[in-house]
């Protein structure tokens, strides 16, 4: 019987085809929707990803890195006093308004001040030291490319940040922010933005002699006293942090979570109805099977295979067609990233849809009465 499951699919592919479908492009909504999920909200955690830093000491409770606070400068001390902390550098957070084209009005934006030495630890990642060393221009900022458009700006021109004017002297990628435009700028040049503000910085970042011991340097550098001016996390703990609080305390990031299952619901509902448009055309097939002495049960793992394999052969497809996508979107400069776990968590939701449709086509087997044949 199980032979006749898969000699069934090859010969009335057509009768399955929509179901295949069906299932790969419910795999291909789940897995963009996904990679959208994760590289806007990554987004929000884009200073701390693109860092080379392992170690974040920043105001106690802040939930995401944008809403920080500033912090004693003698943190500093504190962090270079571990004999594991190679190195140590503040970062500066301001607040800005960017009045560049008339036409476009005024943007909100994200000064991040940072050190200008070739191995500096902020957005290491994605700013190579020729760029940085630019930053050393009084009043000098680099943006990401992507944000050209919304600043009205290009490189060598200049604009009106906090009042002050600033040039543009260089871009980059993978600076793109949740919520408004990164700016990234010297110290000096932040500590002068930051009008009428802390001058303190709102993070230290460290580099560790030895990354894999980041989480016993942490829990060893948090002060634990009462009233305690300052909290110690690792780069992973304080991005985890940002995200969860962009994802699930906003209401943008529980909208995208509710058209997730919204997805999951219509992929199970379109899937079921073609899995149970099939079987019901070969209905008199299965009341022959039936006459013939198969019993219902057997009959059901006909149809569970059946689904099985549609599952299969729309994950395969539905992975091209994603992978496609992903590539265009990538290559548009939209924000997509996926991990191996979200792939495999996408496709374990895909064969979900598709075996829980099985389940309600084999409903449809009620019908196989062999007397129908006679009529």
């Amino acid at each position: 019987m199980v032979a006749l499951a898969r000699k069934t699919l090859i010969h009335e592919w057509r009768r399955y085809l929509p179901a295949s479908l069906a299932v790969a492009f419910s795999g291909v909504l789940l897995l963009v929707q996904l990679a959208l999920v994760f590289g806007i909200f990554d987004g929000a955690a884009v200073y701390i990803n693109a860092s080379r830093g392992q170690i974040w000491a920043g105001y106690p409770g802040t939930q995401s890195i944008d809403s920080g606070r500033s912090i004693p400068r003698d943190a500093e001390m504190h962090l270079l006093m571990d004999p594991q902390v190679a190195q140590a550098e503040p970062f500066q957070w301001v607040n800005g308004d960017w009045r560049g084209h008339r036409a476009l009005g005024s943007v909100s934006v994200f000064v991040s001040g940072v050190d200008t030495a070739p191995d500096a630890l902020a957005f290491a990642r994605v700013i190579p030291p020729a760029l940085r060393a630019l930053l050393n221009e009084p009043d000098a900022i680099i943006v990401d490319r992507a944000d050209l458009p919304k600043l009205g700006i290009r490189v060598g021109q200049s604009g009106i940040l906090n009042g002050f004017r600033v040039r543009l002297v260089g871009t980059t990628n993978g600076l793109r922010a949740l919520g408004g435009v990164n700016i990234i700028a010297s110290l000096a040049t932040a500590r002068r933005l930051n009008v009428g503000g802390d001058p303190r910085p709102a993070y230290y970042l460290a580099r560790l002699r030895d990354p894999q011991q980041a989480a016993a340097v942490a829990a060893r550098l948090d002060p634990h006293e009462r009233g305690r001016r300052y909290s110690v996390w690792t780069a992973s703990t304080l991005a985890a942090r940002t995200v969860h609080y962009w994802l699930f305390e906003t209401g943008a990031g529980l909208g995208v979570v509710f058209m997730s299952l919204v997805v999951f619901l219509v992929g199970t509902v379109i899937t079921s109805q073609t899995l149970m448009g099939a079987v019901a055309g070969s209905i008199s097939e299965y009341a022959t099977l039936n006459a013939l002495g198969a019993s219902h049960r057997a009959l059901s793992r006909v149809v569970m295979e059946q689904a099985g394999w549609v599952g299969v052969i729309g994950l395969a497809f539905g992975g091209v067609l994603s992978a496609l996508v992903l590539v265009l979107a990538h290559g548009q400069n939209v924000p997509v990233a996926i991990t191996p776990l979200g792939i495999l968590a996408c496709a374990v939701l895909v064969m979900g849809i598709t075996l829980l449709s099985g389940l309600l086509a084999v409903r449809t087997l009620r019908n196989a009465d062999p007397a129908k044949l006679l009529r």
